[in-house]
């Protein structure tokens, strides 16, 4: 798969790239379509005109007027003066992501760059050469600037480079791809630092990570519907339909593919058990469902952000203006990020109470305390539910809205900034969270489906348990249960579970 720059790129194609390690091509068109704005930069050099960021000093100090002998070293001055970000190194796959995405606003043609700085960046991505940058230092406005600069060094021959898993200096690493350092010229500095692309790729790639835990989350709680004696009638479509939210249909029809066939179900379809089941199984449509609609909103802005050009000043290349404005605030992915974290928060909240009831031998219809044959004597998944209990409450404490947040920067010149970076952090940090506590329903599940023996699951379900036993065998003795949910948790990440269960049911909504 070759992935374009200078066409419309997807959620698909930005994976591609930062996970799958697809090739980066630049559309014929696109140095042509950068030309005119680099002129009117040099034009405006030429007539020592006063321009932000070209002529002038930045933030606070863009009141400064820059002698054009030294307008050059400025650029490298910027980046150099903007790598202050600190703390853990953001993970390769977004450092590809956040490349593909800088390379794709130059290629909108409106940053006033030379086409070879766009043309290194697809070179080192397609190389393999991935800068180091740290992941905290960002307030989302002007856009990412501290994680961008480090992204930028290694352009000049700076900073620090990852290949194959290993770090050197940036020109070390360069030079061992056969590729030179780059001399910053007018505005190139700042049209590096300046974007939204640190919290645009940590946020795709969350977005998508939640789209698939959204589908393994229908998964375990199906499976917790069958081993908890738990009725389908519940998830009838035209039940469902009596309320128009689009979430809750794609739920309940999950639910009742996966579902289908299920002798535990039937076996129990016209008792009186119960009157009707908890909520935590009842409306798995409409709370799942819910969660299913705010990440279709979070998408929807991480789209419309993917396909803009991000940069300030913007060269107008129409009016052969050069303008500043506020296109980098971060506000928008912000607030969509914070509602990402939010959704979910929820998934993972549901889905403890969903293995509380498991392990309670009051609350799941006669399974044996904590699913083992022998309690007591025996633990079995009780203190599967204290680690789901802590990852929820700690997904309740990363989910205070940061974009609800401002800390006025540069002298009071940037006085309204939107911390969507650190909402992306969160998102990301929540959403490995919560694929660890749908892979701890999924391993307590399979238990009980396991102890509901002789009786058979759906074939849908049925495929998720045997896919869990590839994994983890069932819990006869006591044994350490760490690593059976770190499995699980990566199986849930990659697709594998989703994509073994749907070989059975066909594709989930």
């Amino acid at each position: 798969m070759t992935v374009l720059i200078g066409k419309d790129l997807t959620f698909e194609d930005v994976v591609a790239v930062a996970t799958g390690g697809a090739e980066v091509a630049i559309a014929p068109d696109v140095a042509d379509r950068m030309e005119p704005a680099r002129r009117i930069v040099a034009e405006v050099v030429a007539a020592k005109r006063t321009v932000y960021g070209i002529s002038t000093g930045i933030g606070d100090l863009a009141n400064v007027r820059i002698d054009p002998a030294e307008a050059e070293r400025l650029q490298r001055d910027i980046v150099r003066s903007h790598a202050t970000a600190v703390g853990p190194r953001l993970p390769t796959n977004v450092v590809r992501a956040m490349m593909l995405l800088r390379a794709r606003t130059f290629a909108f043609g409106i940053s006033g760059i030379r086409f070879e700085i766009l043309e290194r960046l697809v070179n080192m991505l397609n190389a393999g050469v991935h800068p180091v940058v740290p992941s905290q230092g960002s307030l989302g406005a002007s856009g990412d600037l501290a994680p961008l600069a480090h992204l930028a060094l290694p352009l000049m021959g700076e900073g620090e480079v990852e290949i194959d898993g290993r770090v050197t200096d940036g020109a070390s690493g360069l030079r061992s791809k056969g590729l030179h350092p780059f001399a910053l010229t007018h505005k190139e500095g700042l049209s590096l630092v300046n974007g939204t692309e640190a919290m645009l790729a940590l946020g795709i790639l969350s977005v998508v990570g939640a789209e698939r835990l959204a589908r393994a989350a229908d998964v375990t709680s199906a499976m917790t519907v069958e081993a908890c004696l738990g009725t389908d009638r519940a998830f009838d479509p035209g039940l469902i339909a009596l309320r128009k939210h689009p979430g809750a249909v794609s739920v309940a029809a999950n639910l009742r593919a996966l579902l289908s066939g299920s002798a535990i179900v039937s076996s129990h379809r016209h008792s009186e058990h119960l009157v009707q089941d908890a909520y935590s199984l009842r409306c798995i449509p409409q709370v799942h469902g819910a969660y299913r609609d705010g990440l279709a909103y979070v998408r929807s802005m991480l789209e419309a952000e993917l396909g803009s050009a991000i940069d300030n000043p913007s060269v107008m290349v129409d009016t052969h203006e050069v303008l500043s404005g506020g296109n980098f605030h971060g506000e928008a992915l912000g607030l969509a990020l914070d509602h990402l974290g939010l959704c979910l928060t929820g998934f993972a909240t549901i889905a403890e109470r969903r293995v509380a009831r498991l392990v309670d031998p009051d609350l799941n219809n006669g399974l044996p305390a904590f699913l083992t044959e022998d309690p007591g004597r025996r633990s079995g998944f009780m203190i599967t539910q204290y680690t789901a209990a802590s990852l929820v409450s700690e997904n309740r404490s990363l989910c205070w809205p940061a974009s609800s947040d401002s800390i006025p920067s540069s002298a009071g010149q940037e006085d309204h900034v939107s911390m969507g970076m650190t909402s992306a952090r969160k998102a990301a940090s929540i959403l490995a969270n919560g694929e660890h506590v749908i892979a701890i329903e999924g391993l307590a599940a399979a238990q009980g489906l396991d102890l509901r023996e002789p009786l058979e699951p759906a074939p849908g379900t049925g495929a998720g348990r045997s896919f869990i036993r590839t994994l983890s065998p069932r819990l006869d003795d006591d044994r350490p249960l760490s690593g059976d949910i770190e499995a699980l948790s990566a199986a849930i990440a990659s697709g594998d579970l989703l994509a073994t269960v749907e070989s059975v049911t066909g594709s989930l909504r």
